[in-house]
């Protein structure tokens, strides 16, 4: 039995069909890029320039010396007797801080004011107590040898730290570091003497490294910045 065929359609509507089937098909494409989690355009990025140098034809200004070291050799305390075991905390508190005094004024640097003096000389058997201006001793390895080495503190009238550190060499205690601040806070870290010091704008701090200088042995600037003050946290925390 033979097929029936229909009438067929003209050519325009043909064309028409296939048209909007391509139509749709990209719109459901397109549509698909807009799903969630699908990468979106930021839009048109800025435009990228070089650095423009400004006053190229004035020369530049001379380098600036390196930050001066605390000492550039170590200072033996001679007038102290030898310490044979090695053991720097065997050493009298006292008798070191009253020979670096003495040993400061022979060469013509005294620190202290005669009346200021007389009265750290009374008290520096007693360091840490609050009627005396020689705070408590610390025993912390600077140099990484493994050993302690000892440093004083000393608080002048006006609030200036003088902060000095001794170490043995051959049973001679040594002076390794000289370093005069007004710190908010001082702290060792990885063999490293650490000053922190209020900045001149609020909020912000200035922070002086002393790290062992091992070509010269002794405790030199290492490093100076100047940031953010971190907050110190509460007590009891």
């Amino acid at each position: 039995m033979p097929r029936v065929r229909g009438p067929r359609p003209p050519r325009a509507v043909v064309r028409a069909v296939a048209a909007v089937l391509v139509v749709a098909g990209t719109a459901a494409l397109l549509g698909g890029c807009g799903e969630a989690g699908a990468p979106k355009s930021a839009g048109r990025a800025s435009a990228v320039t070089g650095p423009a140098r400004l006053w190229p034809d004035r020369k530049p200004a001379p380098p600036s010396s390196p930050a001066t070291e605390a000492q550039e050799k170590p200072q033996p305390l001679t007038a102290l007797p030898r310490t044979p075991s090695g053991d720097i905390r065997k050493l009298s508190v006292g008798s070191v801080l009253r020979a670096q005094i003495d040993a400061d004024k022979r060469r013509g640097t005294p620190v202290f004011e005669k009346d200021e003096e007389r009265k750290i000389r009374a008290c520096a058997d007693r360091p840490g107590s609050r009627s005396c201006a020689v705070r408590a001793p610390e025993y912390h390895d600077l140099n990484g040898d493994g050993k302690n080495e000892l440093i004083l503190g000393v608080e002048s009238k006006d609030h200036l730290l003088i902060i000095w550190a001794y170490t043995l060499k051959k049973g001679v205690v040594n002076s390794i570091l000289d370093s005069t601040s007004y710190p908010q806070s001082v702290e060792v870290a990885n063999h490293k003497l650490v000053i922190h010091e209020p900045g001149d704008a609020p909020g912000y701090e200035s922070r002086t490294v002393y790290a062992w200088d091992a070509r010269h042995q002794v405790m030199s600037i290492q490093d100076v910045g100047y940031g953010r003050r971190t907050p110190t946290p509460p007590s009891g925390r």
